[in-house]
């Protein structure tokens, strides 16, 4: 019985992680493109790039993607048309934490999204 209920609150749950997750990003690339709140790689001031560092492997970052992309994984950094700031960029990062019911928090995710600006997207 108990996992008839849970099978029957999967499609809810997926979806309302869906539809947060696109809250966030859509407020994210708002607040953004906001001129009071224009931002761009300094929004990683002072992260912990040793943590991100932790965090990319613990999570398995790496893996996940290249089973979504094939090859060496590479090939998901700067997708065509996605983002072009920093702020989206962390965005997408905060999309995966709640996609994949991480629970990280603020910072670990602007953790690892310094970490990816530093070795992959390079916003100024």
């Amino acid at each position: 019985m108990q996992k008839t209920v849970k099978t029957l609150h999967q499609p809810i749950r997926r979806a309302a992680r869906w539809a947060l997750a696109s809250i966030l990003l859509v407020g994210g690339a708002i607040w953004v493109a906001t001129p009071a709140h224009a931002q761009g790689a300094d929004i990683f001031k002072g992260a912990d790039l040793a943590l991100g560092e932790q965090l990319i492997a613990e999570h398995q970052c790496v893996q996940c993607h290249t089973s979504k992309v094939g090859g060496d994984g590479s090939a998901i950094f700067k997708p065509q048309g996605k983002f072009n700031t920093a702020g989206l960029m962390r965005g997408m990062v905060e999309m995966c934490n709640t996609n994949m019911n991480m629970g990280m928090f603020p910072e670990e995710v602007t953790a690892i999204a310094a970490v990816l600006n530093r070795d992959h997207y390079k916003f100024k």
